[in-house]
């Protein structure tokens, strides 16, 4: 019978910061566009970390009754190794799935932005077929994870946080989504880097697999590295003091080299799970840097 510490393990919680981060972004463009709305924010806030739980609990279970899980050399799953009943593990995706799908439906009630009933439909189904269905598309490795990844943990996340507060997006917004939808790439390539081995036996075809190791380590480097410049461009672009846009500039980099060395320079196994947690840290920490930069503009 699986312990709590084994549901928590399950749950993936060096995961949630970088799904809390665009929140905390797209809240803060609200409050910087006069729109702010705590009590909006917080249940984003809501949706975002239970479709996060939702979806790592969905992956657990769909790749724990595939055989996927096996003979993997990370922590034991809930279902691979035994620890759980897979429909017990089933009931938790699907409750965490159920508990976004209410604070969502509250969100779009109080905020009349009905069209993202549709969006959140998308999300959940993107999440279930990740690794669900008969056809998974986390088994394609044609870049379909990657670019669903992008879109639901990071340009839907933080502008819809966003619109659900103040009717406006502009240019800068986006690209603030645009860099937490990378560092989502990262944390999921960090991942699929780690099971190469284990995945390749399963035939569980990630974009890792078909890249090789090599070129998946400088594809995560690219990652981690693409939001620093793009942090630069936001403090101009809302009007920081160069000095403060400049520091933003620095600790967004030192966050990725000390993010990025460990996987360049060969780091496995159990090393990719302090990256995985150093990126989710990294993706909150820039996001808590854009939401200081907007807050003092």
């Amino acid at each position: 019978m699986a312990s709590v510490s084994d549901w928590i393990e399950g749950a993936r919680l060096r995961t949630l910061p970088a799904a809390a981060a665009p929140v905390i972004v797209g809240s803060a463009a609200a409050h910087h566009l006069g729109g702010f709305g705590a009590g909006r924010a917080c249940l984003a806030l809501v949706v975002a970390l239970a479709l996060q739980v939702g979806v790592n609990y969905a992956n657990d279970y769909s790749d724990g009754i595939r055989g996927t899980d096996d003979n993997r050399r990370g922590p034991a799953r809930l279902t691979g190794g035994g620890l759980a009943a897979p429909k017990t593990v089933l009931r938790a995706a699907l409750g965490c799935f159920a508990l976004a799908g209410v604070a969502g439906l509250t969100l779009v009630a109080v905020s009349g932005t009905w069209w993202l009933i549709g969006a959140g439909i998308a999300a959940v189904a993107a999440a279930w077929l990740y690794t669900g269905g008969r056809h998974p598309y986390a088994y394609m490795g044609i870049g379909l994870s990657e670019l669903m990844v992008f879109v639901f943990f990071g340009l839907l996340a933080c502008v819809g946080t966003s619109w659900t507060q103040v009717r406006d997006a502009p240019w800068w917004l986006w690209m603030s989504a645009s860099a937490l939808g990378l560092l989502s790439v990262a944390l999921l390539m960090a991942n699929n880097i780690r099971d190469i081995p284990t995945d390749r036996e399963s035939g569980k075809m990630t974009a890792a697999v078909r890249l090789g190791d090599r070129a998946s380590r400088w594809v995560f480097a690219a990652c981690v590295w693409g939001p620093v410049p793009m942090i630069v461009t936001l403090g101009v672009a809302v009007g920081l003091h160069p000095l403060a846009t400049c520091a933003l500039g620095v600790g967004a980099a030192v966050w990725a080299a000390g993010v990025s060395l460990p996987v360049l320079t060969g780091a496995s196994g159990r090393a990719l799970i302090a990256v995985l947690r150093n990126t989710g840290f990294y993706a909150m920490s820039w996001g808590a840097l854009v939401a200081l930069a907007l807050t003092l503009s």
